[in-house]
């Protein structure tokens, strides 16, 4: 008989949403049968994929959370409506990926997974939130009360954001119950930082294992296309620093952009992708913003156009934008104080340990001065394909 998978994330699309999908790619060609299940916006047109949510849950949701400080305590409906599908498909293999986002009541899915499913569970963590009373990241705020005990959480308005109650204490003694106690389950992490923290914290007693996240090396590859420059206005005598992320905040360096542009030459312009167009209007001359895309031939092409990548984020469990930067052959500036050091060698890249401007300076010229070799930088990428990665994956399914 064909062995079932089944795969639960928030959505379909973004960098966890491709992750789910080569998954899904792979098992297939290994004879699984698969289906995949999101919570929200557009599903797969190419794989099995459904949508159990709908705006008024997830709006009612967001209000329970905003209010209250309860992520994971909406959505009572829908996921009864998950639960029920999984009880029709009956899976060999869960496979779950983030449960935060608006979009699972966990009470309700816990209480399927302990008293009703008998398959293997795994849990991948793309961030923290599993054990933490709130926030899915921690460092910028120096903050380690997710060890013992969370209270007074100091990201309790970030997301997800809470503009009235602080539940952090109350949340981190319910995930532990929830959580305790989960048979045949085992959590995949992408990087040994995050390892680490997953034994420091209440899940540490579950086995661990790491397999590195991957990108699409068909599409992120070294592929000079000039147009691209005209695409964006950037000046074709310019060397461009690119920085990518989902949405720019200060977690993700978006400070250190504005204060590395005023102390730049005029030999470089800086060009930073995920920019909200309000924010766009409000930048500097020599800092090009350009709104977040899907198209990823169009994102590789403006890795491969960039002179450096530079990805000035606090925290990042793995940090797939700068890995797609070295596999169009772009060097990349990155900080210690999360697992992107792991992706960087003496070959592709320089890792910092302070950032203030004369430090990303200093790392640029220390790039130019020792040469950029943009064919051995996109070798060295060839081991984070995203066929291996999910190949890795399928492979703990087979224990």
């Amino acid at each position: 008989m064909r062995r079932k998978l089944v795969q639960i994330n928030t959505v379909s699309n973004g960098s966890i949403g491709r992750i789910m999908k080569e998954i899904q790619k792979q098992a297939e060609k290994r004879g699984y049968e698969t289906i995949s299940f999101v919570g929200r916006r557009k599903v797969y047109t190419d794989f099995k994929c459904e949508k159990f949510g709908n705006i008024f849950s997830f709006w009612c949701h967001v209000i329970i959370n905003t209010v209250l400080d309860k992520q994971g305590y909406g959505s009572y409906f829908t996921t009864k409506k998950l639960i029920c599908r999984l009880r029709q498909e009956n899976p060999d293999i869960i496979h779950l990926h983030n449960l935060h986002g608006y979009y699972l009541n966990m009470p309700e899915l816990i209480k399927y997974l302990k008293e009703e499913y008998k398959g293997k569970i795994f849990w991948t963590f793309h961030d923290c939130w599993p054990f933490t009373g709130h926030c899915p990241y921690f460092t910028m705020v120096e903050c380690d009360k997710w060890e013992k005990e969370c209270y007074n959480c100091p990201n309790k308005t970030q997301y997800p954001v809470s503009l009235f109650c602080d539940s952090s204490q109350s949340n981190y003694y319910e995930k532990k119950k929830w959580f305790a106690d989960l048979e045949n389950l085992t959590i995949i992490v992408p990087s040994c930082w995050m390892e680490g923290l997953v034994k420091r914290s209440f899940m540490g007693k579950y086995p661990v294992k790491v397999v590195a996240n991957g990108v699409d090396l068909d599409v992120f590859k070294r592929q000079k296309d000039k147009s691209i420059r005209k695409r964006y206005n950037i000046p074709e005598n310019k060397k461009i620093l690119l920085g990518v992320a989902d949405v720019w905040s200060k977690r993700k360096g978006v400070e250190d952009f504005l204060k590395l542009g005023k102390v730049l030459s005029e030999e470089y312009v800086i060009v930073m992708v995920g920019m909200s167009r309000r924010k766009i209007k409000h930048l500097p001359e020599n800092i090009i913003g350009i709104p977040h895309t899907e198209n990823m031939e169009k994102l590789a092409e403006l890795y491969s156009e960039a002179h450096i990548f530079i990805n000035p984020s606090l925290e990042e469990s793995f940090s797939l934008v700068t890995v797609e930067a070295m596999a169009c052959g772009t060097p990349a500036i990155v900080l210690d104080t999360s697992a992107v050091k792991e992706l960087i060698t003496d070959t592709n890249g320089i890792i910092l340990h302070t950032h203030e401007c004369g430090d990303y300076i200093k790392a640029i010229k220390n790039i130019e001065a020792n040469g950029i070799d943009h064919r051995l930088i996109s070798k060295g990428s060839m081991r984070y394909s995203s066929i291996i990665a999910a190949g890795k994956v399928i492979e703990l399914y087979n224990y």
